[in-house]
């Protein structure tokens, strides 16, 4: 019977490391235009870092809807997992001054929402030339196009984003 204790509990140890390695082993690529590296796991802790589009980070522990990570520069502290993805992400620049909402609401986590930068300049735009001459010739009235073109250059701040994602309650400002 000790015997058998002994290779029960060499067992749970064993499972113990391995899950730890592999968890040290997983590669993080910030997802999101930016994202917070928390000195603990709310939303409302103090930031360390600002870290962009592409940072790598190495995973250190999971606690609910956030991970703890290292930075390459050996920075360590929290940060939502809407924030990050095992994949690395394309990274493009974005024209100063543009909000983009992909930013903020595309790293939702059970989000199909992207939007990158061509996606917002388009909308910005109007109509595609294409579009414009499909809507003629559908017969789309032009009061009809006007209000979608109006509809499609409103822009939203990415600090009214963040304060509605916090006044809301989502993503990594969920209780």
């Amino acid at each position: 019977m000790h015997r058998l204790s002994y290779l029960f509990f060499r067992t749970i140890i064993l499972s113990v490391f391995m899950v730890s390695v592999c968890m040290a082993s997983t590669t993080l690529y910030v997802t999101s235009e930016s994202a917070d590296l928390k000195s603990e796991s709310t939303s409302s802790s103090s930031t360390i870092a600002e870290l962009e589009r592409g940072t790598v980070l190495l995973l250190i522990a999971k606690e609910g809807r956030w991970f703890r990570v290292a930075t390459q520069e050996s920075q360590r502290g929290w940060i939502y997992r809407g924030k990050v993805s095992e994949e690395q992400p394309e990274v493009e620049s974005i024209d100063e001054g543009e909000d983009s909402i992909g930013s903020l609401l595309g790293g939702l986590s059970g989000s199909d929402i992207r939007a990158d930068a061509a996606d917002s300049s388009r909308s910005i735009r109007g109509l595609s030339p294409e579009a414009e001459e499909y809507a003629k010739a559908a017969g789309t009235p032009r009061q009809s196009r006007n209000a979608l073109d109006a509809t499609l250059s409103r822009k939203v701040k990415d600090s009214d984003i963040e304060a509605f994602l916090k006044n809301g309650k989502v993503g990594e400002y969920a209780d």
